[in-house]
């Protein structure tokens, strides 16, 4: 304002300020879940085993599973079996069964490709399928209680690997795969696919290794 005219000037002036600052991004992966693995999970031991008749038996309405929707591969953990090991007609037989799923969703009380495969699902449906062992689906104790227990030092591919403690079962084995060698297995998990029996968890919950008569 001046003093003498009381007059008032108005200046504008424009800055720029540079304020450091830090930034986060965010990633974000989603994963699908089956509808029946969710519904499964606030069923007890006695409900489960009734939800599993259910699965096997397609509800005594099997048109509303036909299609194979449960069919859609999605990432997994693979691995090259070393070629000696191939070179056993029944393994490789057994192994290129079990491969025709690597991806399929993990399914409670699915055992056929059309409804998915839960553990005991799947490798009774492998060995069955493949030629190699009649197996009647059974639960993982069934499968375990079929078996002749071989020391872990001596396991072999091929053979049948149980674990207990993965879930509330009504028997001690509550989780099967199928040995393939140095220390890898295929199995139902989430999805279908191969792991290291090395991980602190599957150590953990280690049980027997079983052989069948093959």
């Amino acid at each position: 304002t001046d003093p003498e005219t009381g007059e008032t000037e108005t200046h504008y002036y424009t800055y720029e300020v540079e304020v450091p600052y830090d930034y986060h991004i965010l990633t974000v992966t989603l994963t699908n879940t089956a509808l029946s693995q969710i519904a499964a999970t606030d069923l007890n031991i006695e409900q489960r085993e009734l939800y599993a008749v259910y699965m096997e038996t397609l509800g005594n309405k099997p048109y509303l599973f036909e299609g194979n929707f449960y069919a859609h591969p999605g990432p997994y953990t693979d691995y090259d079996i070393p070629p000696e090991a191939l070179a056993d007609e029944t393994f490789a037989a057994l192994i290129a069964e079990a491969e025709r799923y690597l991806g399929y969703p993990y399914v409670w009380g699915g055992s056929r490709p059309s409804t998915g495969f839960d553990c005991s699902g799947f490798v009774c449906y492998v060995l069955d399928n493949s030629g190699v062992y009649p197996m009647s689906r059974t639960n993982a104790q069934g499968i375990f209680n079929q078996c002749a227990i071989i020391p872990r030092g001596e396991a072999k591919p091929g053979d049948i690997i149980f674990f207990t403690g993965t879930y509330d079962s009504s028997g001690p084995v509550s989780h099967v795969g199928i040995y393939v060698g140095n220390g890898m297995m295929i199995h139902a998990g989430k999805p279908i696919q191969y792991a290291s029996i090395d991980t602190r968890y599957w150590t953990e919950h280690f049980y027997a290794i079983g052989r069948l008569p093959y």
